[in-house]
């Protein structure tokens, strides 16, 4: 019988031919975790087992709180760096590379045919690179660490395709936000997403990324897009271990296959406070921002970068604006492009790699009554650390274009 993509990998882990409904045991081939390791670690204490299962599938990356804004945040890191090294875990990556799911990409561990789980929401970024991954909670965490398997559901597929040249002032964020727009943040619930059509296929792994990263925005279980000779290309050199690329048989069952033509829509922005209240830019062009946001795990990587800088070459910015690199790979490679000097010179702040203003943590966090325009992927009320505080998201192109009027701006008025 004919399988999606997700119901051959985890046939493959469980032994047996599973369909979306079952319920399977299986051993993840990576488990992922941040600064939440700490707490994490606090729970496996308590099972009682004393040593990690599988320290080699264990990968922890610091990014939340780097560097340490305050003596907890100390702490927490210390309180990791000690478990680390008492358990002999080998995949260990200190405050000085970056964000957790960019780093997870560029070290090789986002492998086609993989199953990946990790203790933060977007972990389904992964499957940008043809992997089942999907975020878990803290003491699923714990338990895999100490059985080195996990219970799930095998998901139904919603299969998405999208089709369409993009205009030039057009991205996968205005995609992606307005795909969400449409089918709301609950209409992928524990689906398996898989994003198909023309437009994918002329995506690179950095355009891809944002797709599967905000799939956590509709719902989704995971995203997917098919690995194909972009993803072998990216890997090549890269890969941690063996991998064997799985794809949906074309007769498999989908929950749901939805069409869009992207050719024609306009630069999107998510109002506040929710991520599917989806407009087109139009509909709030001029509303006065008081800062930028550019980069995080969704847009931070080198194309990101590069949009930004072409509209701010050579102008001022009027709001505050943050430029955060996804990694220190991605920092190193804007500084030989000329990039972060555009930034500097256009008056921006750029800042290191890590998590910090988009979870309201440090380096950003808003004041009452303020605005931030983000490419960040969430906006909920508090998120960037002030609860009386709006946050609007976009595409890098649209908040650099905004950064320069202080007020949101389509962004082919620079182009």
């Amino acid at each position: 019988m004919a399988q999606t993509f997700v119901e051959k990998l985890m046939s493959k882990k469980a032994g047996k031919e599973v369909y979306s409904g079952a319920i399977v045991s299986i051993e993840p081939d990576y488990v992922m975790s941040h600064d939440n390791a700490a707490a994490i670690s606090n729970t496996f204490k308590k099972i009682g087992v004393g040593k990690v299962k599988y320290p080699e599938r264990v990968v922890i990356i610091l990014d939340h709180e780097v560097p340490a804004p305050k003596e907890s945040s100390a702490t927490n890191h210390k309180e990791i760096r000690q478990f680390v090294q008492e358990q002999g875990i080998e995949h260990f990556y200190d405050i000085n590379k970056g964000i957790c799911h960019q780093v997870f990409v560029e070290e090789g561990f986002a492998m086609p045919g993989k199953l990946i789980v990790g203790s933060d929401s977007h972990t389904t970024t992964y499957g940008a690179l043809g992997a089942m991954s999907a975020g878990i909670g803290r003491s699923e965490v714990a338990a895999i660490w100490a059985t080195g398997e996990l219970w799930f559901q095998v998901p139904e597929t919603l299969k998405i395709i999208i089709n369409g040249e993009m205009p030039r002032y057009i991205s996968p964020k205005d995609i992606v936000l307005t795909i969400i727009g449409q089918i709301r943040a609950d209409g992928a619930d524990y689906k398996s997403v898989e994003f198909t059509g023309e437009t994918v296929l002329f995506m690179d792994i950095a355009e891809r990324m944002v797709l599967t990263n905000m799939a956590a925005e509709m719902g989704a279980k995971n995203g997917y897009v098919p690995p194909d000779h972009v993803t072998f290309d990216y890997i090549r050199g890269r890969a941690k271990a063996e991998f064997d690329p799985l794809y949906s048989d074309e007769d498999a069952t989908f929950f749901q296959v939805l069409e869009f033509d992207i050719s024609k829509i306009s630069p999107a922005v998510a109002k506040p406070h929710t991520v599917d209240n989806y407009c087109p830019i139009e509909e709030v062009a001029g509303t006065k921002i008081d800062q930028a946001l550019i980069g995080t795990c969704t847009n931070g990587r080198i194309s990101d970068l590069e949009a930004a800088a072409k509209i701010l070459q050579g102008k001022k910015v009027k709001a505050r604006t943050l430029v955060i690199p996804a990694s220190w790979e991605i920092y190193r490679e804007a500084l030989k492009k000329g990039y972060i000097e555009t930034f500097i010179d256009a008056g921006t702040l750029v800042l290191n790699p890590g998590c910090g203003p988009c979870l309201g943590a440090h380096l950003g966090v808003m004041a009452p009554g303020e605005v931030t325009f983000s490419t960040a992927n969430r906006n909920f009320k508090g998120r960037m650390g002030c609860r009386e505080a709006d946050i609007y998201l976009g595409s890098p192109l649209s908040v650099a274009a905004s950064a320069i009027t202080g007020e949101i701006t389509h962004p082919g008025r620079f182009l």
